[in-house]
């Protein structure tokens, strides 16, 4: 989509009454330069000695679909996975006419079927499938006011049904709200780079991936903090060294992701 077609694009999508709750979303995360200059620098890392013909990403929990433009930028195919109607519906107005992106309405999981989906309809970006993650988020500093006011039925694949579909990934974003460790249980065989949310109200979801992600494949780790999007450690080091990181985090850090590549 060009830029001018972006613009007017987002703007008819902010002045739209039923996604009041996505103008925050569609503000922070379309149209800073600075922000996507420090995004592509950090994603192209994973691309950069893939061809093009085999640049396929996965973006799972895409929320409204930034991640999908930083991939375009490097060239990739990109399947999208968004449970949310209006973020879906978002995504779909964006990305209508690139043939390279290719959204499921689904969340992702452990297994095919259908979850429960706890939408916070203030501030979607962290509606979840994890109760747990709800009720961590509780009372906890830096997340008060956060209300999951309603919920709702979706579908669910899994990331090896995706790879089954549409190829194995040279990248796959996880971002889902405390149900990372989930997603990663629908994962049988290793990809070459990953990355997954961490908050350090459920430090106890990062260490399951990182056992997940070593029982794998001999991945390797480094982390980003919040919207960073630069590596903090500036190597790759163990699970076990990740895991001693993120646990000596200070809860103010309160979330990040975690790279992982194949060594």
């Amino acid at each position: 989509m060009t830029a001018p077609r972006l613009a007017e694009t987002l703007t008819r999508l902010k002045g739209d009454p039923s996604l009041a709750g996505l103008r925050r979303s569609l503000d922070v995360y379309y149209g800073d330069d600075a922000r996507d200059l420090a995004m592509d620098a950090l994603y192209g890392r994973f691309f950069a000695d893939i061809v093009p013909r085999n640049r396929l990403a996965f973006d799972i929990g895409s929320h409204v679909g930034d991640r999908i433009a930083s991939f375009r930028r490097h060239g990739a195919r990109v399947v999208a996975l968004e449970p949310q109607p209006d973020c879906a519906r978002v995504i779909r107005e964006i990305y209508c006419c690139d043939g390279a992106v290719t959204l499921e309405e689904a969340a992702c999981g452990p297994k095919p079927g259908k979850l429960t989906l706890h939408v916070n309809s203030n501030n979607p970006t962290v509606s979840t499938a994890s109760r747990e993650f709800v009720a961590a988020a509780d009372g906890a500093g830096g997340w008060e006011g956060q209300v999951w006011d309603r919920a709702i039925e979706v579908p669910v694949t899994t990331l090896d049904a995706l790879i089954a579909r549409h190829g194995k990934p040279a990248f796959i974003k996880i971002d889902v709200e405390g149900f990372e460790a989930d997603v990663l249980a629908g994962l049988t065989q290793a990809v070459p780079a990953l990355s997954f949310e961490f908050t350090t109200i459920q430090r106890d979801v990062a260490a399951a991936c990182l056992a997940r992600l070593a029982a794998i494949g001999s991945y390797r780790f480094d982390l980003s903090l919040g919207e960073s999007h630069e590596l903090q450690l500036g190597r790759f080091v163990s699970a076990a060294a990740m895991r001693a990181h993120i646990d000596g985090l200070p809860h103010a850090a309160n979330s990040g992701d975690v790279y992982a590549v194949l060594s």
